[in-house]
């Protein structure tokens, strides 16, 4: 079946506490059950006219080839955090809705999965990465499970913040590797820093997490993000590499921002902080590394341009230099990038004397 001639559907998404219609050139294929939660019937495959649920692989510092999966609406998370490289949070909620059907996503990373496959390149995990937080999809679990059927090891990347939930736990339990968000056990550094949801509380957090840690079973790692000035003083760092002794991640990865920032006064550490951070972590976590470098630009492309570019710097943002590459690998020019920046699809962005691009949500299908 070709790219046009897949069925085209309208699908009503769930936003902000109400439904939106998103027409797509068919009849609509959404409809909410008794708690108002999105089900979507029929397989949707040009769901990705909505929210692109896949992406990449991409080349991740941890994960090596790693296939995004984008499972929620943009930008819809529990924290607003201070140097989220997708900018602020449009809608902040704590409440877990069925965003999509997990055999429509099911269907969408199966495709991916076997197009790259055909081509001869190798995908090392399948990961949970949105542009927002992964476990308000109240059907997570189901999602895991039926990924793992498809080869790679599934992966979730979270902001830790619903650990605090029993529910939220067993989901993740499914996943072969987690990563947990842990920039500080301060409230007052939590809430300066993550801008949480009115609904979260940092102590409940992180019982959450050590109840977590506790009983999975799979490769779990911690992430602490350090922004200067915020929480990278001795006694931060040391409180945060004591709570992280306790929990006994297989690694703890020290990060900074290494792209735009959601505030623009946003900065990393000076080196010799970072060394001290790393010398104090390391004294009490056993494998203890940075994540600073850049993970190169080995992105592979689908065979549309656009749809690689819209869907990975709505969660990603890629430096010139890897747009570059993936226009050649797509046999594509900078004329592309002139109009979607033209269109307001992408916008251009300046951090540490680097131009990256991502995507700009002004102009989204959904409407809110």
């Amino acid at each position: 079946m070709t790219r046009d001639s897949k069925k085209r559907i309208a699908v009503r998404v769930w936003v902000g506490g109400g439904f939106a219609k998103v027409p797509a050139g068919g009849r609509a294929a959404g409809r909410a059950d008794a708690e108002g939660s999105l089900r979507i019937t029929g397989f949707a495959r040009r769901l990705k006219e909505v929210t692109m649920i896949t992406f990449g692989p991409i080349p991740s510092r941890r994960l090596g080839r790693s296939l995004g999966i984008n499972n929620i609406l943009p930008k819809t998370c529990t924290y607003s955090c201070i140097y989220c490289q997708v900018g602020r949070t449009n809608r902040k909620q704590t409440h877990r809705n069925a965003f999509y059907d997990p055999l429509a996503v099911f269907e969408e990373v199966a495709d991916r999965v076997r197009q790259v496959r055909s081509q001869g390149e190798s995908i090392d995990y399948l990961t949970f990465v949105p542009d927002g937080e992964p476990t308000l999809e109240s059907r997570l679990g189901t999602q895991i499970e039926l990924l793992q059927t498809l080869g790679p090891k599934v992966a979730v990347i979270t902001n830790s913040s619903l650990l605090g939930r029993a529910d939220v736990r067993r989901d993740l339990m499914k996943a072969d590797w987690v990563s947990l968000k842990v920039d500080t056990t301060q409230i007052g550094i939590w809430c300066k820093m993550n801008r949480s949801h009115p609904g979260l509380n940092v102590r409940t957090i992180l019982d959450g997490i050590v109840e977590f840690a506790e009983t999975f079973k799979g490769e779990l790692v911690t992430e602490t993000m350090l922004v200067k000035d915020v929480n990278d003083s001795e006694e931060q760092i040391g409180k945060t590499a004591e709570f992280l002794a306790h929990i006994g991640p297989t690694k703890a990865y020290l990060s900074i921002p290494t792209r735009p920032p959601a505030e623009q006064w946003v900065q990393p550490p000076r080196e010799e902080i970072m060394n001290r951070a790393y010398q104090i972590l390391s004294e009490q976590v056993d494998c203890t590394e940075y994540l600073v470098g850049y993970e190169g630009n080995e992105f592979t492309t689908s065979g549309n341009v656009v749809d690689d570019l819209l869907s990975t710097t709505a969660v990603h943002p890629m430096r010139t230099d890897a747009v570059e590459a993936l226009l050649a690998k797509s046999e594509d020019d900078w004329s592309t990038i002139d109009r979607l920046v033209a269109q307001g699809d992408l916008a251009e962005v300046e951090y540490q004397g680097q131009t990256f691009l991502m995507r700009s949500f002004r102009s989204s299908a959904i409407a809110v």
